[in-house]
């Protein structure tokens, strides 16, 4: 009797802990966690959306400077969730993370408003060439980019967590299709919200910083973040609150250093001889354990036990041996990095949407009505449009239809829907070369070659398929990629998987800057591509060398598609703890069947 007594009492107590986390999360935490990230989304779309015109017309910067300025500003801003996932993942937690990250933007978004609202911080009004314009002064500079940069390291603490601690509110259901059918929906409704949050600020924003003043155009979005850490601190007692369990990044260092130290060990023919402990890993892998995997067996080495890897108390010594899950979680991150990597030319190709696109718009028609003139950042509603349509579309009409053939819960996986995405992030950067091609053949027709402020006669509505093309692109790949990554990096580090989501976004925008600069230096002196009279520029010539690199980066990702290999996972079965059932996640995939459909 007294053998069982304690094994019924730790059965009660987890029941009753089981009801409590029952209690907290699932989908009525998503109105606050949606309303939270769709004043946050509202407040960062509107802050970016016009940067270009408030650096060109307001502090007077040359447009390559300018385009140069904000690309490194977006890279920034993507490179930063690698420092708030390694906080979140390791002592902070995702909610905290969150706090503090959107606290740290509020304060460069009101060193933002600031700067608009008093004249000494910009340089004075010009109408050249009556009045000469003068460059911002390195006092004004110095206020903008401290701004920018309160605004990036905030955005470090926002985007790695706001996705994944969204999921982490499902992560308590039992893994079974519905649980996974409602993760997946989660993930395509995520981006839709912040699609209609992005939407708003394209429209309300961007007019008001074209027509009111630039003061109430950063203040509003400045309000919009206020909102938002208000919203999200409301819902606190009903979030589920994942212990972060420890460093990861100290775990994979471990792996490597243990495998290295053993680098002439022979790896044992069979697997089961490798380290294992259950206790140890327990904080890691709550949701089971990864299974061992034949490739990258290198790393093996780091879970063979050898004389002086276990101290007198019989404790491993980390820096010495390394479990199987472990090991594993570095392989499963290794082997996912090819396929993100495919990610960062999207990134690429996107990053003159803000930028070269927007000075293509200021010298087209367009006015709508004889009052009414269409702000030229507000055309980034047509890819934000296309892309909501395509979510609905893609989540009520396209994955019932798919289902039906393929059998899968998903209609088809996430690595089918990026591919799509690619192919068609493709056809979206070639638009933009012949619609610009028309655009400079007619502003040369008209005798406007050497007139950059003068309005060619042509729509600027000529750029809304580009824009819509992108939205849908967009719907596909990106949704696709960070599902990817969530779902195939190890549990223990999904915020830095989803930073590697918003790193991708980073390297992607810093290529930019290095192509735009490449280009502009090859091209000097004989027909420059890249000027401030884009008149006489060839940003037609640009967008086709961007095109050729998306195809090239097309055929890479079906490469590695061909040789990836999903992660295998042990789970769990807390209807008979006597046991555990294994299975993987690639062939469940093909059987159309668990948990890992719900999120391809």
């Amino acid at each position: 009797m007294a053998t069982t007594a304690p094994a019924v009492d730790r059965k009660a107590d987890g029941d009753e802990q089981g009801s409590r986390r029952r209690r907290k999360g699932g989908f009525r935490t998503m109105p606050l966690i949606l309303a939270s990230e769709v004043c946050d989304r509202f407040a960062m779309a509107g802050f970016n959306a016009n940067l270009i015109t408030y650096l060109t017309q307001q502090l007077h910067l040359p447009l390559v400077e300018a385009s140069n300025t904000l690309t490194n500003f977006g890279g920034t801003s993507a490179m930063t969730p690698i420092l708030g996932a390694l906080a979140a993942d390791s002592f902070a937690g995702r909610f905290w993370t969150i706090i503090a990250g959107s606290a740290m933007y509020q304060v460069g978004m009101v060193g933002l408003v600031v700067s608009a609202l008093l004249p000494r911080l910009r340089p004075p009004p010009c109408s050249p060439p009556a009045t000469p314009c003068q460059r911002a002064s390195g006092l004004q500079l110095a206020v903008l980019y401290l701004s920018l940069l309160c605004t990036s390291l905030g955005s470090g603490g926002i985007r790695p967590c706001v996705v994944a601690f969204g999921a982490d509110q499902f992560e308590q259901e039992q893994q079974d299709k519905a649980a996974a059918e409602r993760k997946r929906r989660y993930f395509n409704l995520y981006f839709f919200t912040m699609g209609l949050a992005m939407l708003l600020a394209f429209t309300v924003v961007v007019y008001i910083q074209e027509n009111v003043g630039w003061g109430w155009g950063f203040g509003i979005p400045a309000l919009g973040m206020l909102v938002s850490i208000v919203v999200f601190l409301v819902g606190s007692p009903i979030y589920v609150l994942l212990k972060p369990g420890g460093s990861p990044f100290t775990r994979l260092a471990q792996v490597v250093a243990a495998a290295f130290r053993k680098r002439s060990v022979a790896v044992p023919e069979d697997p089961g001889m490798l380290y294992q402990d259950k206790e140890l890993d327990a904080l890691i892998s709550t949701n089971g354990r990864l299974l061992h995997t034949n490739q990258l067996t290198f790393f093996d080495r780091a879970a063979i036990v050898t004389p002086g890897d276990v101290s007198d108390s019989g404790q491993p010594k980390l820096w010495r041996l390394s479990t199987v899950h472990r090991v594993e979680e570095l392989k499963s991150l290794v082997r996912l990095l090819p396929i993100w990597s495919a990610g960062i030319m999207l990134a690429t190709a996107g990053s003159h949407n803000y930028t070269f696109t927007i000075m293509q718009a200021r010298t087209m028609e367009r006015h709508i009505g004889p009052h009414f003139q269409f702000p030229p950042a507000t055309l980034s509603i047509f890819s934000t449009g296309a892309m909501l349509v395509t979510l609905a579309f893609y989540d009520r009409v396209f994955v019932p239809l798919a289902r039906r053939v393929t059998g899968l819960p998903s209609g088809i996986t996430y690595f089918q829907r990026m591919g799509v995405g690619l192919a068609i992030s493709v056809l979206s950067v070639a638009s933009a070369a012949l619609v610009e091609t028309k655009r400079r053949d007619t502003a040369a027709r008209h005798g406007l070659l050497d007139a950059p402020a003068a309005v060619v006669p042509l729509s600027v509505f000529w750029l809304v398929p580009q824009f819509a093309v992108h939205g849908i692109g967009d719907a596909f790949s990106s949704v696709a990629l960070m599902e990817f990554l969530y779902d195939q990096a190890p549990e223990s580090m999904r915020s830095s998987a989803v930073a590697l989501f918003w790193l991708a976004s980073a390297i992607g925008n810093y290529m930019g800057t290095v192509l735009v600069t490449v280009v502009q230096r090859v091209t000097r002196g004989h027909g420059e591509w890249l000027q401030d009279n884009i008149n006489r520029g060839r940003i037609d010539n640009y967008y086709w060398l961007v095109t050729c690199i998306m195809l090239l980066n097309f055929g890479y990702f079906l490469v590695c598609f061909h040789f990836y290999t999903m992660k295998p996972l042990e789970v769990a079965d807390h209807e008979h703890d006597d046991h555990d059932k294994e299975y993987e996640l690639s062939s469940l995939q093909r059987n159309g069947g668990g948990a890992a459909n719900g999120m391809v």
